[in-house]
């Protein structure tokens, strides 16, 4: 049996794909919770706050690897460093960590604070694997979902995504949190380029829903980095099989089951 092995953000989207998948080959796994929890399904619940710094230490404790998945729009730095300054201190022998495709490119926070932590990571003395992810197919929806009262729906002008499907990136993370420290692997993306308008506008028609669609430009180095396809991993790109339009179909059924 592999060593013990801390998840943080297990109770995400992706930590819920991930979890199954380790606990499948017998991996003794602790989930880093904000909340306490009872243990589940083998799965043992440690409550702590990476932003804070609190409860850290003792879920690192005895762990050999650590799959790093807690995220947020802002603060993912904050929270890394002060994993790392646990991890450390309890001799961590491998972090994996799940970052996001053209994170040194875009201006924004999210981005920054990933691009921190993958520093911070690779800085760390601590053997590492960092894997980039394009963002998953159900960003756009997510999205579109926080803004469906209003009558017109704004779209970003010249973005082009490469959707990947969220199963794809937790097999990939199991098999990385299973193996030895590999550093900066290929990023994994979806099989499809596709436009923020047809992704608006497909999530849009499978909600049986009509929005007008007002194109906004976005500006300064983001724009630039966006309309010139910067964003986009076309070289050296390890590339999933589940399509856009698998994504939809499976959310189809969970619309007509609700």
């Amino acid at each position: 049996m592999t060593a013990k092995i801390l998840v943080t953000g297990g109770t995400g989207t992706l930590g819920r794909e991930v979890l199954p998948l380790l606990r499948a080959t017998g991996a003794d796994v602790r989930v880093l919770s904000r909340t306490e929890r009872p243990s589940d399904g083998g799965v043992e619940f440690v409550a702590g706050d990476l932003l804070r710094g609190t409860g850290i230490d003792a879920a690192v404790a005895g762990v050999g690897t650590i799959l790093h998945l807690a995220g947020d729009a802002k603060g993912d730095d904050v929270a890394t460093a002060n994993l790392l300054r646990a991890a450390t201190a309890a001799g961590v022998g491998h972090i994996v960590y799940i970052s996001v495709t053209a994170a040194e490119l875009l201006p924004m926070t999210y981005f920054r604070a990933k691009f921190a932590a993958e520093q911070a990571i690779a800085e760390s003395g601590i053997p590492w694997t960092t894997l980039r992810a394009a963002q998953f197919h159900d960003f756009v929806p997510k999205l579109v979902d926080t803004m469906l009262k209003s009558p017109v729906l704004p779209v970003l002008g010249g973005v082009r995504l490469q959707p990947v499907h969220v199963r794809e990136v937790a097999a990939r993370l199991a098999e990385l949190t299973l193996g030895a420290p590999a550093g900066r692997v290929p990023d994994l993306v979806g099989p499809e380029v596709i436009g923020m308008r047809e992704l608006i506008r497909d999530y849009l028609a499978l909600l049986g829903k009509r929005r007008a669609l007002l194109t906004v430009r976005v500006p300064g180095k983001a724009g630039r980095v966006y309309r010139a396809g910067g964003n986009l991993v076309t070289d050296g790109a390890d590339v999933g099989e589940l399509t856009w339009a698998d994504y939809l179909a499976e959310h189809r059924g969970a619309v007509l089951a609700g």
